[in-house]
């Protein structure tokens, strides 16, 4: 095929704007497309590859020589010949270098490489972060920027090792926090399944970690499981010199199962004396962020003596929106540390008893001493149970159970209060019926 049809530059530049031609051609398929754009004449090079016409730009004339257009046209024929496509090359070193900016960008802007750790895993976060409740999102991201980032955060999430990663998650455990260290490896091993998902590591080193760190040690809230012991405390929660609004606190929180902060931020508009119900709104819950927002309420079926104390504090506290309201703000809450405070002042160190705990001891005695159902227990403390296929309980379910239950519950704890013998197991589950 004839090559260097155009005599020199000259001809180019001889070429008028009103010449009938649409282009010089200097044979190979490389061409000059006349005032193509914006009245510049445009080289490009006509090529076969695979069987398919296309067609490669090679700039505008005359930044673009003839001599320069004709070396670019010999380069593009010998990746032809090469067995590559001139179009898709030219597309890989423009995606290369647009990296390489970035690269630049982020650098100079303190920021990590795309495609390390740290890079991959704020990208994961931002992905996840709306499906968690902040106060969660906030310590996943805290303890990757405290514990992980600084020790492999800038390196590239496709080069680290296992040991790479046991080593940052033994630092961690070199401080005593073991149960930080585990959920640091969690945090991590999602990270890397990300970064295979998304194409920037092949594998997820942390997937077999588990096993090298230390077990934690579970801590559960300190509670009373002895009837005796439970009585005195009960005892003394009726001698206690307290407000109202405390002394209620205290007197239900042993009786209804439900968290501290389920409790304290109570409002009146959630509780039906009438019917003896309280729900409590799905946001107050522990649950994942979605059962937060579109969850159903939690409900807590009310022992009549339950309803007593609500209905002698209604008095005080009713007008407004708050049930414990707080002492010195009324449209707030009562302190978190109300209730414990106030069983250290009653003689109750936080070693034997805290206010989550009072849950621990109605899960105990309801089951070993009372012979309740563990599904219904776990129902009415709002945990997620599972049955046998796999099925979540419905928070709804096991109502009337549990309103039984909650009720046998109060009268066992008049029982202990008043120093009487139990409830007999028989007729616990008599009632569960």
């Amino acid at each position: 095929m004839a090559r260097n049809l155009i005599p020199s530059e000259a001809t180019i530049r001889a070429v008028k704007t009103d010449d009938p031609r649409k282009r010089l051609t200097d044979g190979g398929g490389l061409v000059l497309l006349l005032f193509a754009r914006s009245g510049l004449h445009s080289w490009r090079l006509d090529y076969r590859f695979q069987g398919k016409r296309n067609t490669l730009t090679l700039g505008t004339f005359p930044d673009t020589s003839l001599a320069l257009a004709r070396r670019k046209a010999e380069a593009a024929r010998q990746l032809l010949a090469e067995g590559f496509d001139p179009s898709q090359q030219r597309k890989a070193e423009r995606e290369m270098w647009a990296e390489e900016r970035v690269a630049e960008q982020r650098q100079a802007q303190g920021l990590p490489a795309v495609g390390s750790f740290e890079a991959v895993a704020r990208e994961w976060f931002a992905v996840r972060k709306d499906s968690w409740s902040k106060s969660y999102g906030d310590k996943v991201i805290a303890r990757l920027e405290t514990d992980v980032f600084p020790y492999i955060g800038r390196e590239m999430a496709a080069e680290i090792t296992g040991p790479q990663l046991l080593a940052v998650m033994r630092r961690i455990e070199s401080r005593g926090v073991i149960e930080t260290a585990h959920r640091a490896l969690q945090d991590s091993g999602q990270v890397f399944r990300y970064a295979v998902a998304t194409g920037h590591a092949k594998f997820n080193p942390a997937r077999e970690l588990k096993d090298a760190l230390r077990q934690p040690n579970p801590k559960h809230f300190p509670a009373i499981v002895e009837p005796k012991r439970l009585g005195e405390l009960l005892r003394a929660i009726d001698g206690y010199a307290a407000t109202p609004v405390v002394r209620a606190a205290l007197k239900l929180a042993p009786m209804l199962l439900l968290r501290p902060g389920e409790l304290r931020f109570a409002e009146w508009a959630e509780i039906d004396l009438e019917a003896a119900l309280w729900q409590v709104p799905a946001a107050r819950m522990k649950r994942e962020l979605r059962q937060k927002l579109s969850g159903t309420p939690h409900l807590v079926p009310l022992p009549k003596q339950a309803v007593d104390v609500f209905r002698e504090l209604q008095p005080l506290t009713g007008q407004g929106k708050m049930v414990f309201r707080g002492e010195r703000h009324h449209e707030r809450a009562m302190s978190e540390n109300t209730v414990n405070a106030a069983l250290r002042t009653m003689g109750f160190p936080a070693d034997e008893v805290t206010g989550h705990g009072f849950r621990a001891t109605a899960r105990t005695m309801l089951h070993e001493r009372l012979g309740f159902s563990p599904d219904v227990i776990e129902a009415q403390l709002a945990h997620t149970v599972r049955d046998s296929l796999g099925r979540a309980y419905n928070r709804t379910e096991f109502v009337e159970q549990r309103r039984v239950m909650l009720q046998t519950w109060a009268d066992f704890l008049d029982q202990l209060r008043s120093g009487k013998e139990m409830l007999p197991r028989n007729r616990a589950r008599q009632a569960a019926r």
